[in-house]
């Protein structure tokens, strides 16, 4: 069975382009390209990544064929009679997914605009092999997949079902769902050309298969002769596609879906996976281009990526694509053109083609932002490549090597909830604080740990609040790791203000007495009650963080407004990009991938996500930075020389 790209590529010899000579990179480009040679022929069954048998029989006119057939039909063929070509054929489009495409399925070429004879690629076939594992198993069908563009996933998946409802089952309802209705109908589209030009003799009335409207609604259709059901259904309204009996869903573009106090995608397709029952050819396939991490679709990715999940995760990056290479011309001047990034494409095994396509196709996009969103190499760098991330997706990916589970959950007690005695922390797997490290035991230097708050709202509706304590463990080395800034422990969640600013105190009571800093915005707007409450509060616990007033003195809490915030958000820049704190929280790491210099200037999360965690850590870190400056200490950031840096490449996305 012939291998396909992505495993060509990785098995590739990894060499640096600059030690060759140019013939050395010529000779290694030519044997790159003779394994990337495709000789796939879906009658003769030669190049498929299904398992498969040879197998001689005679057709009607006496002559003998030999074919590669899938193991199945060879156990059906052996206790059959001799077949003719009709019977033959019938059997094969049982057990052939591909043969029956090169046979009987038409669909739109791209290219030519024409009808034509479908021939998967190989990106389809790898996701078809998977497809084809799980049916033999007699497994439920289930995928998730993060697409990249033009090579035909969506088409893949909806010819498997129209397969299993023409020609394995009947009854066999499927839901085809996306972010719109106009998604979900152009999926649908393929099916209805497919069946215009499906062979009459296959159906067992001589006609060709009609997809007609049931029971009067526009939505629903039903497949004449198999009698399945093809409901199609948007996210942002479910209870069109409630009722039915579903047997298999098309989930599309997932992370597009509305999130919403009514709406979340969550909740959509748990109501649509509980229709699905657990039996063989039941199929659920959750797919969509990336949008951003943190979202529903990235955790489910995470998830099957880390083996948690019933499905299977698929990403075929532009490599793969066999459209995606150009002809070189002059070989000596692509390789003395490329930079770092193409210079590693080659190193991973990608052939010249590839890479000068690649080095041509950029000159379109003014990042490489922009360019690894539409055509990632990586399905990490498909997740954080957007078009205005103020964090780079390689600086952010760097910030995952550090995240972990927490140790502990549970949440701060006292003897009441506006109390400062008696507390502790105890576990709890519903409790809203996570910890990563409890306070130290031995005795520790005085504002080693800082409680950041950053204030929120009440209602589900509202931003979240978050609740971060940082182990500054203060020395003077801060490259070394034992001394860089820690975030140890995080609540989040939602409640009442003056609960929340004693949660705070408990917190902060609870890591030696911690330095208290709340994100005094929120309260500070609430006129009397916010002032009210901090000074509460600092009467309480003493070693609440003040700054100095406009009029004079100092008032508690860190006031952001746009001169303090982006102080604090380049701060932070620099100690992501300098590694010069640890992230336990993959949360925040997720906030980092959303936040984004803002159409209008500013910045802030992307829509439908947060920043509220990460506003705790640029506040933390700034004041760290400054308690360093007031301690003779050596600062940590270089955030000044950053922002000079950095300003004329941040104003012109602005």
């Amino acid at each position: 069975m012939k291998k396909n790209v992505e495993i060509i590529i990785k098995e590739s010899h990894h060499c640096l382009i600059d030690s060759l000579s140019l013939d050395e990179v010529i000779a290694e480009n030519a044997q790159r390209k003779l394994l990337l040679e495709d000789h796939y022929d879906p009658i003769a069954g030669v190049g498929s990544y299904v398992p498969r048998v040879a197998w001689r029989w005679h057709d009607d006119d006496g002559e003998e064929c030999e074919v590669l057939i899938p193991e199945a039909m060879v156990r059906e063929l052996e206790s059959l009679p001799g077949l003719n070509d009709d019977e033959w054929q019938q059997l094969r489009i049982k057990h052939d997914f591909e043969y029956w495409c090169a046979t009987c399925v038409s669909i739109l070429d791209k290219v030519t605009g024409r009808m034509v004879l479908m021939r998967l690629n190989r990106p389809q076939r790898r996701v078809l092999a998977l497809l084809e594992e799980q049916r033999r198993g007699e497994r439920p069908l289930r995928l998730i997949m993060l697409k990249a563009r033009q090579w035909g996933g969506s088409t893949l998946v909806q010819m498997y079902m129209a397969w299993i409802q023409l020609v394995l089952k009947r009854n066999w309802n499927s839901l085809i769902c996306g972010h719109l209705l106009q998604t979900s109908a152009a999926i649908k589209g393929m099916y209805t050309r497919a069946l215009r030009n499906y062979p009459k003799h296959l159906s067992g009335d001589g006609e060709r298969p009609k997809l007609k409207t049931f029971e009067g609604s526009r939505n629903v259709q039903q497949l004449s002769g198999s009698e399945s059901l093809i409901i199609t259904g948007t996210a942002q309204n479910q209870d069109a596609i409630r009722g039915y009996d579903v047997k298999m869903a098309h989930l599309t573009e997932v992370a597009f879906w509305p999130v919403s106090t009514l709406h979340n995608p969550e909740d959509v397709i748990r109501s649509i996976s509980g229709t699905v029952p657990l039996e063989p050819l039941t199929l659920l396939v959750i797919e969509s281009t990336a949008n951003g991490v943190g979202n529903f679709f990235h955790k489910e990715w995470i998830r099957a990526m880390a083996g948690q999940s019933d499905k299977q995760p698929v990403f075929v990056p532009w490599t793969e694509i066999a459209i995606y290479r150009q002809a070189v011309s002059d070989v000596a001047k692509l390789v003395g053109e490329l930079d770092n990034y193409e210079k590693r494409l080659w190193e991973d095994g990608c052939t010249l083609e590839m890479i000068n396509w690649y080095h041509h196709k950029r000159r379109e996009y003014p990042t490489q932002n922009l360019m690894a969103a539409e055509f990632p190499t990586t399905d990490t760098e498909a997740f954080m490549a957007t078009s205005r991330n103020l964090f780079p997706a390689e600086w952010v990916k760097r910030m995952t090597t550090t995240t972990t589970v927490p140790l502990y959950k549970g949440d701060m007690v006292a003897k009441g909830t506006l109390s400062l005695e008696g507390v502790d922390f105890i576990e709890n797997d519903s409790g809203l604080m996570k910890v990563w490290k409890k306070p130290a035991t031995n005795a520790v230097a005085r504002n080693r740990y800082m409680v950041v708050v950053d204030v929120g709202g009440s209602t589900e509706r509202s931003d979240w609040s978050v609740i971060a304590v940082i182990d500054r463990r203060v020395g003077d080395d801060f490259m070394d790791k034992d001394r860089l800034p820690e975030v140890v422990a995080q609540w989040r969640g939602h409640t009442q203000h003056d609960v929340l600013v004693w949660k705070a105190a408990q917190i902060a009571r609870y890591y030696h007495n911690a330095l208290l800093v709340f994100e005094s915005n929120t309260l500070e707007c609430e006129s009397m009650v916010g002032d009210t409450l901090l000074n509460k509060i600092k009467i309480a616990y003493h070693n609440v963080f003040h700054r100095m007033s406009e009029g004079g003195g100092y008032k508690p809490g860190f006031h952001t407004n746009p001169k303090t915030k982006s102080s604090a958000v380049y701060n932070l820049l620099a100690y992501v990009r300098d590694g010069a704190y640890i992230e336990n929280d993959q949360d925040a790491v997720n906030e980092m991938a959303n936040y984004e210099l803002q159409p209008r200037g500013g910045y802030g999360a992307r829509r439908g996500t947060h920043d509220d965690i990460l506003m705790t850590r640029a506040i933390g870190l700034q004041i760290i930075e400054d308690m360093r400056v007031a301690e003779g200490r050596p600062r940590v950031s270089r955030k000044e020389m950053f922002m000079k840096d950095t300003q004329l490449e941040f104003d012109f996305h602005q």
